[in-house]
């Protein structure tokens, strides 16, 4: 007989409540996480995550708790020289179901801080959901001939999501190269080279994820300082189809169908005109889901890549062209500022 079997509802509710205010003083110590994942590639839709890091962090900044764990894809497992996990390493290696608990104990009612939200949350939610959808179904085959369902588990809750790189676009930054070490240099902070080096390949994984960490660390308090923080709700997020985690505004922008024919490139005497495809650059200051929200609203057709089809590129740097804006460039598509495009809209919708 377990202890829980001969306590009274009344000590079950006690201890439930004990639990609780436990688990909200442990929050308000470490309000904030700082999560950095490392994966086999770029989207989450076709690629699993290999490692994660998390730092809770007090309001002050301070750390509070390290975690660090490795997780076995079970096949590709990525360059090594980007996430430095040995084969030995990934052959110890946890499953993300046997960690979920412990990750979820970790992020839960924090406001998590990243760099490049839709593709860290992207991998943690996939990932975290995928182990959810195995243990469902080992739970079925146990139980095959038993009534009722158990719970198994659920994803990660927390209260609000930062994004350093979405931060450092908002500040006007020239990112050349948007990799944490590059922003965190671009911000006057002292930070190793962007680029691939035989020495930090040969780093312990843990060092360099730890390392990475905490760098993301001192962008968020210096973006702070500057007074440019883009949060997002989770509620507000959802999978686009490369498994990016995007606001339901751009997600619902990119599938919605066209309803009227392309009228072509877009030219300043004419204006914008219903149908005209527009794309959005990362190199606006302003919010992203504002423009595509317009461009939308103004009778336009939002894409996330740059074709033959596009109309115009909302984009604010047209002196190094890279990305997006080379691309529209070579094909000879207007690229127009994001300020400049909000007033268009207007004028179209006048």
């Amino acid at each position: 007989m377990t202890t829980q079997d001969t306590q009274t509802p009344e000590e079950r509710e006690a201890a439930k409540q004990a639990r609780r205010e436990e688990r909200e003083a442990a929050i308000a110590a470490a309000p904030y996480a700082v999560v950095h994942v490392e994966a086999t590639g770029i989207h989450p839709s076709t690629s699993r995550m290999v490692s994660l890091t998390i730092l809770t962090l007090t309001p002050e900044g301070e750390i509070v708790d390290e975690y660090f764990e490795i997780f076995n894809p079970g096949g590709d497992t990525g360059p090594r020289h980007l996430h430095g996990i040995t084969d030995a390493e990934f052959e110890q290696a946890r499953t993300v179901e046997r960690s979920l608990r412990k990750i979820n104990t970790l992020l839960d009612g924090r406001t998590l801080i990243m760099h490049n939200v839709p593709r860290t949350w992207g991998f943690v939610l996939g990932e975290a959901k995928s182990a959810l959808r195995t243990m469902q179904r080992r739970q079925r085959n146990r139980n095959r001939n038993r009534r009722g369902r158990r719970r198994v588990g659920r994803p990660p809750r927390p209260i609000a999501l930062i994004d350093t790189l979405a931060s450092a676009r908002r500040l006007g930054l020239p990112l050349e190269d948007s990799r944490v070490r590059a922003v965190a240099k671009e911000l006057g902070i002292d930070a190793p080279s962007p680029i691939a080096s035989v020495a930090r390949a040969q780093q312990p994984a843990t060092a360099t994820s730890q390392e990475t960490a905490e760098l993301i660390v001192d962008i968020y308090e210096a973006e702070v300082a500057r007074g440019q923080i883009a949060s997002y709700d989770p509620s507000t997020l959802r999978a686009d189809r490369f498994g990016l985690q995007r606001s339901i505004v751009r997600v619902d922008a990119m599938e919605a169908a066209a309803t009227t024919e392309n009228p072509g490139t877009f030219t300043p005497d004419h204006g914008l005109k219903a149908g005209m495809e527009f794309v959005v650059s990362p190199d606006i200051e302003l919010d992203p889901d504002v423009i595509i929200a317009q461009g939308v609203a103004a009778g336009l057709k939002y894409n996330e890549k740059v074709t033959r089809q596009t109309s115009l590129l909302v984009c604010n740097r047209t002196s190094v062209l890279r990305g997006k804006a080379m691309h529209a460039d070579r094909k000879q598509i207007p690229l127009i500022p994001d300020a400049e495009f909000l007033s268009l809209c207007e004028q179209s919708a006048s």
